[in-house]
């Protein structure tokens, strides 16, 4: 395998990469070409913002072929178009062969949730002091115990053990926050998402560590629970204030996160008419709403 290196401006990069596609390029992608300098320009807003610009200025587009003669035609057949110009050709790499398994997992190791509760992959040994696991994979769907919106909820949930409550993780993801309920107690626990992969992620991951509860689409949360669970997104959170109070049973909590610290006071009031929210805990940037009712 090697790689052909390119050198974009910011209007040409669409136009490229279609023609790397066509010249049967295995891979392509796109990075700031100033990534770790001083001109470094910021791509992606943060959650509920739109992003501060389209592109890059200058990107690196990094193109995979299976040999160095495929990549030498592909720059050669790019050079004289119209819509390379201003682009440049910056190398033609070989790409070493890699155990990207063995790499992938390299880069997810056990996470304490509390110094008895962990996350731990499949493919490592548990901590000594571990009592308490969730035996969970990266997947298709959020929520592997790295996030600190992840965290911060199942934290919640190891202090406040729901003991044969009733509970209802909406927005599931790869359904961890379910799984850790119902391994502290959980009677009955529902777990909804919109996504129906990540419904059939939650139902793999819950079978895997031997917890009973009922995965499906939103339409599937039916009545009041004790606990109700949402980390998702300040946006959905806000739009979804009738719906979530709906479902939180007298004396039941509503635990809620995926909420930078400013976006606080703008739940806040969001849910106002039906709970009042307040800050349970905070980590790098994001906060944990929770609210009882009377």
């Amino acid at each position: 395998m090697v790689e052909l290196h390119l050198i974009c401006p910011e209007h040409q990069i669409d136009a490229v990469v279609e023609a790397l596609d066509a010249l049967a390029a295995l891979s392509v992608s796109v990075e700031d070409a100033d990534a770790d300098t001083e001109a470094e320009q910021a791509l992606f807003g943060e959650p509920g913002m739109p992003p501060p610009a389209p592109g890059w200025a200058r990107s690196r587009v990094l193109a995979l072929f299976a040999d160095r003669a495929q990549a030498q035609e592909a720059a050669q057949l790019l050079a004289p178009q119209d819509f390379f110009a201003g682009c440049a050709v910056q190398a033609i790499e070989p790409v070493a062969e890699q155990d990207w398994v063995r790499l992938t997992q390299s880069q997810f190791e056990p996470v304490p949730i509390t110094p008895a509760f962990w996350i731990v992959p499949s493919w490592h040994a548990v901590p000594a002091e571990a009592t308490q696991v969730i035996r969970l994979d990266p997947g298709l769907a959020f929520g592997t115990g790295t996030h600190p919106t992840t965290r911060m909820c199942l934290r919640w949930i190891a202090a406040h053990a729901p003991v044969g409550q009733r509970v209802l993780d909406y927005g599931c993801g790869s359904g961890i926050l379910a799984i850790g309920a119902a391994l502290h107690g959980a009677a009955d626990v529902d777990a909804v998402d919109i996504d129906e992969a990540a419904v059939r992620s939650t139902r793999d991951n819950a079978a895997a560590n031997g917890v009973q509860l009922v995965a499906g689409l939103p339409d599937q949360a039916q009545g009041v629970y004790d606990t109700v669970l949402a980390n998702i997104l300040a946006t959905p959170l806000k739009v979804l204030a009738p719906l979530l109070a709906g479902h939180v049973a007298p004396g039941g909590a509503l635990v809620l996160a995926g909420v930078l610290e400013r976006q606080t006071e703008e739940l806040q009031a969001a849910y106002r008419p039906y709970l009042a929210l307040e800050a349970a805990d905070h980590e790098d940037g994001w906060v944990l709403l929770v609210a009882r009712r009377a």
